[in-house]
């Protein structure tokens, strides 16, 4: 088996719209009713997919859900366009989440689990009504993208009793992505407990531990970790907002965790080669840190064996941030290489680079195919993209007839060019 680390970014969809629908996301609430660039947003998005092959990775894709969503709609009995409660949830069916990829399952690779197979458990997502429909249509592509029983098991969601947000709330550390790991999921505590504020912690922790369960985990070699209510009240509305994994390396603020020592030494004892990378708060703030995305980032082995950190320009022109990247990379630590990448449309709606992609330890070759990206498919996508894609989308246009088409057709014609019209 070549197991390799292959990153599944979730591309674009035509329905990318501002609607300021995820409480407790700042970037999201502070770009709500702006006109949105559907097109250019899909195109950054293929460029960071580009420039991650170009750094010689193996670079994954998954679709747009279906949107809007007609079942949805229905199912609330909406009557009154004008109703602003109502256009919130009519808005709800329009949006473009599902490109936040990281969100769409938690993966545990086979080296960690029972029956030596990639477990996969789609994220729930209730805490948002918008990300709440998500789940069904994420199986049935995680189904077809991981068909092979032999090497891979997907799992519906868990109960919604339970709210889990995949990914985005957990970590995997070992000394190579082949090698067993240790899996880390991160829990908020309701902020009534936590000091969190007004912002709901969406992450259960009876949802990580059901998904540990799910996957076969050895209980060694698994952590349960409270993130810190002062980083959900700053807007850290996912763990990854705050601090990021790869290997044997913990890139963190030192305020994401309840007890960070605790969750140090935890680490440590685990796996005694790792290497933990604090970014103090005297440095870099909650606030700047949330601001520029600065942990939101791609935390990568490359090809010739160093770490490379893939962040929003956001994070790059940011002078705290910046400052202390320049400083980082003059210490000789162990993250060598750092690379800016231009995801501004995601970044308006909430997402940095982190949140567009799911990340896989398998075999390309046990992949569907058409799920992988190469240079050929990639310009088929931004030729595709540039004729079918809406140019911009203004807050009123959501609900109407003519870009309820457009978004549909625009949909199926990717489906027919991937040859994924059972996604249809």
């Amino acid at each position: 088996m070549n197991l390799v680390e292959i990153n599944f970014d979730g591309l674009v969809g035509p329905s990318h719209n501002y609607a300021g629908l995820s409480l407790g996301n700042l970037a999201s609430a502070k770009h709500g009713g702006d006109a949105s660039y559907p097109r250019a947003a899909a195109l950054q998005g293929v460029a960071k997919m580009r420039h991650n092959m170009s750094l010689g990775l193996v670079q994954g894709l998954l679709c747009p859900l279906p949107r809007p969503n007609h079942g949805f709609l229905g199912a609330l009995g909406l009557t009154d366009p004008a109703d602003e409660a109502e256009r919130r949830l009519r808005a709800a069916a329009w949006s473009a989440s599902s490109m936040w990829t990281a969100n769409a399952a938690t993966v545990s690779p086979a080296p960690d689990t029972a029956d030596g197979r990639c477990h996969l458990t789609a994220a729930n997502l209730v805490t948002m009504p918008h990300r709440s429909q998500e789940w069904p249509d994420t199986v049935r592509q995680l189904r077809l993208a991981f068909a092979d029983s032999a090497h891979f098991v997907v799992h519906d969601a868990v109960p919604a009793c339970f709210g889990d947000e995949g990914a985005a709330n957990h970590m995997r550390m070992g000394t190579t992505h082949a090698a067993p790991g240790l899996e880390i999921f991160v829990y908020g505590k309701h902020t009534k407990d936590s000091g969190g504020g007004a912002f709901p912690a969406r992450q259960h922790e009876q949802a990580s531990r059901a998904v540990a369960r799910l996957h076969g985990l050895n209980p060694a070699r698994c952590l349960f970790v409270e993130q810190s209510g002062e980083a959900i009240a700053a807007g850290a509305f996912h763990n990854d907002v705050v601090a990021v994994a790869n290997e044997r390396v913990l890139f963190t603020h030192e305020q994401a965790f309840a007890d960070p020592e605790g969750t140090y030494a935890a680490i440590r004892a685990a796996l005694p080669e790792a290497e933990i990378v604090i970014v103090p708060a005297s440095a870099v703030s909650l606030a700047d840190a949330i601001a520029s995305y600065l942990f939101n980032a791609q935390l990568l082995t490359l090809p010739g064996g160093e770490m490379g950190l893939v962040i929003p320009l956001e994070a790059w022109e940011h002078p705290a941030v910046r400052a202390w990247l320049d400083g980082m990379l003059a210490s000789n630590g162990p993250i060598r290489r750092v690379l800016p990448v231009d995801v501004r449309q995601s970044m308006a709606n909430g997402g940095g680079p982190a949140c567009l992609r799911l990340r896989v330890v398998a075999d390309p070759a046990t992949v569907d195919p058409r799920f992988l990206l190469t240079e050929a498919r990639a310009d088929m996508l931004e030729k595709l993209i540039a004729q079918a894609w809406p140019e911009q989308i203004d807050p009123a246009d959501i609900g109407s007839d003519s870009l309820a088409s457009s978004v549909i057709a625009a949909r199926a014609a990717l489906l027919d060019a991937l040859g994924l019209e059972a996604l249809a």
